[in-house]
């Protein structure tokens, strides 16, 4: 299993990052510009990834105020959860990390791990963006 996280420091406390993070419709927010035709709803977004799949995500979990999963809806061409865990600094504020993990065979992580990186850093630097 391919770990891969991204860490954001935010001056709003836990419970407003929380709120944030668990409607899916904000987090069109958060991605990169690759990302188009997004549709989403309070608990599923889909979207298409330019030059690669359309995806389909739907949180599956909820801890309030600690943590988010999200998986796909249809089989990926490989296995893959994302983890949002909040959980308070020691400024007051929140730190928030993005985990995906994925099921990576070596030619796929040698192909996929450098883009899903890419993507955890852009959205963890878009949450301290847009929250502050």
């Amino acid at each position: 299993m391919t770990i891969i996280q991204s860490t954001a420091q935010i001056s709003q406390p836990v419970a407003k990052v929380y709120a944030f993070l668990s409607d899916m419709n904000n987090h069109q927010q958060l991605m990169p510009e690759n990302i188009y035709n997004w549709s989403s709803t309070k608990d599923q977004a889909s979207f298409t990834i330019q030059n690669m799949a359309k995806l389909t995500v739907a949180i599956v979990s909820r801890v309030e105020n600690q943590e988010l999963v999200a998986l796909p809806v249809e089989k990926p061409p490989f296995d893959v959860q994302l983890k949002w865990s909040v959980k308070e600094n020691a400024s007051g504020g929140t730190e928030a990390t993005l985990i995906i993990s994925a099921d990576l065979n070596m030619m796929m992580k040698m192909l996929a791990s450098g883009p899903l990186q890419k993507l955890a850093d852009h959205q963890a630097k878009r949450l301290s963006e847009v929250l502050g």
